[in-house]
């Protein structure tokens, strides 16, 4: 028997996964899709996701910081809820010493 025009080929370029992700973090890439739930043509919920996985440098130079402002990623970014921390650390260093006071 004989195979005519069948060539077995190689892939001569090969990529691991840290190239990949490299690749990925560089450009960027946006996954998005929508969900909703209806009973009898009335949709009861929708939900939107759109989801950006980029590098934080790209991130930035697409004009995206959002987790710089955002009290709950940075502390930085509410100066009041610093103060509340450390009022915090205070009451339980107090509370800490009177325990140790009644202790002893």
């Amino acid at each position: 028997m004989q195979r005519s025009g069948q060539r077995l080929v190689h892939a001569t370029d090969t990529s691991n996964l840290a190239d990949i992700l490299e690749r990925v973090l560089d450009k960027g890439i946006v996954i998005a899709g929508d969900i909703k739930i209806k009973l009898v043509d009335i949709e009861l919920l929708t939900i939107q996701v759109r989801l950006l996985i980029a590098s934080v440098d790209k991130a930035r130079e697409m004009g995206m910081d959002w987790w710089l402002r955002n009290p709950d990623f940075s502390s930085k970014a509410c100066p009041e809820r610093v103060a509340e921390i450390d009022e915090l650390r205070q009451r339980v260093s107090d509370l800490e010493q009177k325990k140790a006071c009644v202790s002893t």
